[in-house]
């Protein structure tokens, strides 16, 4: 490495994001992927620790200090190389990954994480510019086919590491377009989707063939891709949202926070929008509930389309400003910082719960939120508590659900197959061998872990290839991680 003691010398400098008042007049992505030089700096405070805890806390083991050696060095080619064996797909964990790895960072302990998602996304960003991310077709055929339900993250990953093992793989997916929640549930300004479509281009050439307006159990007959097929994986999501059961549920005007976002991606496609059935935050006061990615992406969106005022409103208590980081690590300390669309203008909410919608002609004009109280059991658990008296009322016209997703969706497909199910109501199946209890269908990513990140989801689709395979063939030389 150039600078064995980088990490003294070099502060964290994150990627340079267009500022607040340009960004939210436009849908594109507005943080710019790292110029060459500012990567290899930053990749230059990486401590080549002996026991590196961001690998171990990377769900798909990315080779951080490997590759963030070679950056340093500026060998971009074999940076890509060590990338691409852990990471089917790094340009869309570069852009949307929660980063496990730098909270586990241990340069985080005394200072500042290097900033490893930026330099990932650095690095796959050179590889497409050079012409060095291309087709890898199969040498070999195994013509056994296999069926994937599902086209996001999970069920991506699982076809690409099977074709290019020689197998037959169809993805079956039930929108019109390919990409799951990668084309429908992440905004624009988040992940543009011409690059969700370069690599679509890369596995249609690997040879996964893709069917869209197929949603199986409803106009595709599950029995009949059982028959014709040699093994059925799921891989299609955890998309039965959590709902809000209070007074004026009913009324117009709030809506799944999916819904919502989907609706704004075909709207930026070019898609023609019944003017019945839009829904759009222009002039309005905006209520969000629910405070994780999703909630912040719907944030995000009504902002850029003009929302007079966004409040988004989490029933936990905000988390103080630091915390012992050394108390949680490698795990990530609960400590609050403004984010991208508080800079854009949002407000927030802390530690009130939504227990009423008011309604004006059928539709939402506001809501009451009750104070909580939150104490911590002697097992460590949290209790919430109502704090009498201490009630809320906001102005809303427009109210957005993102609190998360309970399970699958279990009718059509789930209940046609009837396979066993966790105490969550997910697919039960181990991640040992991916298996569900109906023989040759297997299950991964959200439909089996529920509602987690991209990265678990690749991790998810990777392993249960190599189960598939192993099924198929009785053994397997795909990578177990």
């Amino acid at each position: 490495m150039e600078d064995l003691h980088g990490f003294l010398h070099y502060p964290r400098k994150e990627a340079v994001k267009q500022y607040p008042k340009q960004r939210v007049r436009h849908w594109r992505e507005y943080e710019q992927v790292m110029p060459d030089g500012h990567a290899a700096r930053q990749a230059n405070r990486c401590m080549d620790c002996g026991t590196p805890y961001c690998h171990c806390y990377c769900p798909v083991h990315n080779l951080i200090p490997e590759w963030n050696a070679l950056v340093t060095d500026t060998d971009w080619r074999r940076a890509y190389e060590h990338l691409e064996t852990t990471n089917n797909f790094p340009e869309f964990t570069g852009r949307i990954c929660a980063a496990p790895c730098e909270s586990a960072c241990t340069l985080s302990l005394g200072s500042t994480a290097v900033t490893i998602r930026s330099i990932e996304l650095a690095v796959v960003e050179r590889a497409w510019k050079e012409n060095w991310v291309r087709p890898q077709r199969s040498q070999r055929h195994r013509f056994k086919r296999v069926a994937i339900i599902g086209s996001g993250p999970a069920g991506l990953a699982c076809a690409q590491q099977l074709v290019r093992s020689g197998y037959r793989v169809t993805v079956f997916e039930k929108s019109d377009r390919i990409g799951g929640l990668l084309r429908y549930g992440i905004p624009d300004f988040r992940l543009e989707k011409h690059v969700l479509d370069r690599r679509l281009a890369q596995l249609k050439a690997e040879g996964v063939q893709f069917r869209c307006g197929v949603h199986a159990g409803v106009n595709l007959d599950v029995e009949e891709l059982r028959r014709t097929g040699h093994a059925l994986v799921l891989a299609c999501g955890s998309e039965q949202p959590r709902d809000l059961e209070v007074p004026g549920r009913e009324l117009g005007g709030v809506h799944f926070a999916l819904d919502y976002l989907a609706q704004q991606n075909r709207r930026v496609a070019g898609d023609y929008l019944h003017p019945g059935g839009s829904v759009d935050a222009h002039g309005k006061d905006v209520v969000v509930i629910g405070g994780g990615d999703t909630g912040n992406d719907c944030v995000g969106t009504a902002i850029r389309q003009g929302a007079h005022r966004v409040v988004q409103v989490q029933y936990h208590e905000r988390p103080p400003r630091q915390a012992n980081v050394l108390g949680h690590w490698p795990e990530p300390a609960p400590v609050w910082r403004e984010g991208d669309h508080d800079l854009e203008g949002c407000r927030h909410i802390w530690g009130f719960d939504t227990v009423a919608l008011k309604g004006h002609h059928g539709n939402v004009a506001g809501l009451a939120l009750q104070q909580l109280q939150w104490t911590m059991r002697s097992d460590g658990t949290w209790q919430k508590q109502v704090v009498q008296g201490e009630v809320r009322h906001l102005p809303a016209q427009l109210v957005l659900l993102a609190m998360g997703y309970a399970h699958p969706v279990h009718d059509g497909l789930l209940s046609q197959l009837a396979p066993g199910l966790d105490a969550r109501g997910c697919v039960a199946a181990s991640d040992d061998d991916y298996q569900t209890s109906v023989p040759g269908v297997f299950a991964c990513g959200d439909v089996r872990r529920g509602q987690s990140l991209v990265v678990w989801a690749i991790r998810e689709g990777r392993q249960c290839a190599r189960a598939v395979d192993a099924w198929l063939s009785g053994g397997s030389e795909l990578p177990r991680e």
